[in-house]
């Protein structure tokens, strides 16, 4: 097994809360990690018929078979009985009792909110960062075969091949979730949609265009960018507020959480493809992205990272914020580094003035140094940055 920077937060959370939820997509290694730190605790799948059709005709009884606690998993198949939970750890006030997990936003979180505040903690569980197979000696060698393959476990757990895995991920988690949340009656209008949104990888979410692009309603499209959200399929970065007197763009741009799944929705199956693609630099940018976002949801820490795009075009790829102080980001996908390739970081320098941390410039190169005060960090180092953070 390799071992997840997670663990360590799991066990912190456990000895705080009287019930720990980790959530993340599907195939991220949540049942993994939680049978590997709770190795005690007795392990029931809601995803079972007859687990989830006990739950949800006697819960108490369900619950009671359970006085030390287990690890209850894909909860969200019945968040009903997370108002039995309440009763129960109220009752022994015993940390760490019971352990969650599950693959979904709705339902589960908001049935948390309501019946679990206080009591319950909550880890958000990607798939693997680059600094975890890295120590597992298990890295891609190079930047493409990184973005040809993303960083779900199951891709590094066994050999096989990338473009076959996310066919059948596809067809067996992603749309199976989908019916789960909304009924769509054309499943191939909504396999294009996936398909659209991953072509639009680091750009400005415009849903009017998406919804044109595939024939629905603008409604629609706001409905299934949510359940992508909630499925932890994609997720949409903030702008960031601060306008130095300039009038800033306040639409979110769209991300994938594993880089591998978006490349394989654009069509791109080999290295030979990924390394001419139009899309190379974006795809690079979102892995980038999804780096700083696992450093943050690893330690248990809310995502601090937003982007910052005045109205003429001007655009700082990720700021973070660092209490009053923000941290600015470019990212460059190519091995060489030209004098441009420092002008937004430059200008946005020249306008934060008091409010700056360190800024850093991370490039698909393989060497580390400072220009102009800016530090340039190589992907394979890309720890480094989040480190800061």
């Amino acid at each position: 097994m390799i071992h997840r920077i997670a663990a360590n937060t799991l066990q912190k959370m456990a000895r705080g809360y009287y019930v720990v939820t980790v959530t993340g997509p599907r195939q991220s290694g949540k049942t993994t990690l939680v049978q590997a730190v709770f190795a005690d605790k007795r392990y029931i799948s809601l995803e079972d018929p007859d687990e989830r059709e006990f739950a949800e005709k006697d819960p108490r009884r369900f619950l009671a078979r359970f006085p030390e606690g287990a690890i209850l998993d894909e909860a969200q198949r019945c968040p009903e009985i997370l108002s039995y939970l309440q009763g129960i750890v109220d009752r022994d006030r015993q940390p760490g009792q019971f352990i969650l997990t599950g693959s979904q936003q709705f339902g589960l979180f908001s049935k948390i909110t309501q019946t679990l505040a206080g009591r319950a903690g909550i880890l958000e569980l990607l798939p693997f960062s680059l600094e975890e197979v890295k120590k597992a000696n298990l890295a891609p060698n190079t930047v493409d075969e990184l973005l040809l393959k993303g960083l779900y476990p199951p891709l590094y757990d066994r050999p096989l091949e990338p473009a076959l895995w996310f066919k059948s991920y596809m067809q067996t988690y992603v749309e199976r979730d989908l019916r789960q949340l909304i009924a769509v009656r054309n499943l191939s209008t909504f396999q294009r949609f996936l398909r659209m949104c991953a072509a639009r990888v680091g750009q400005l979410l415009n849903l009017s265009s998406l919804a044109n692009d595939c024939g629905i309603t603008h409604n629609t499209a706001r409905s299934w960018i949510s359940v992508l959200e909630a499925s932890y399929i994609l997720f949409l970065l903030p702008p960031h507020y601060k306008n130095y007197n300039k009038r800033l763009i306040k639409r979110p741009k769209l991300y994938f959480h594993d880089v591998g799944f978006a490349s394989w929705l654009q069509g791109i199956r080999d290295l030979e493809h990924i390394s001419i693609h139009a899309a190379r630099s974006s795809l690079f940018e979102n892995w980038v992205i999804t780096e700083l976002l696992k450093h943050q949801y690893n330690r248990g820490r809310e995502a601090n990272i937003f982007f910052w795009r005045d109205n003429i075009g001007d655009e700082v790829d990720v700021i973070v914020e660092k209490g009053t102080r923000l941290m600015p980001i470019e990212i460059k996908s190519g091995q060489t580094l030209t004098s441009d390739a420092f002008r937004n970081l430059k200008k946005w320098l020249k306008l934060a003035k008091e409010d700056i941390d360190q800024a850093f410039l991370c490039y698909g190169g393989e060497e580390s140094y400072t220009r102009s005060g800016i530090r340039v960090i190589p992907w394979m180092e890309v720890g480094r940055i989040a480190s800061e953070m």
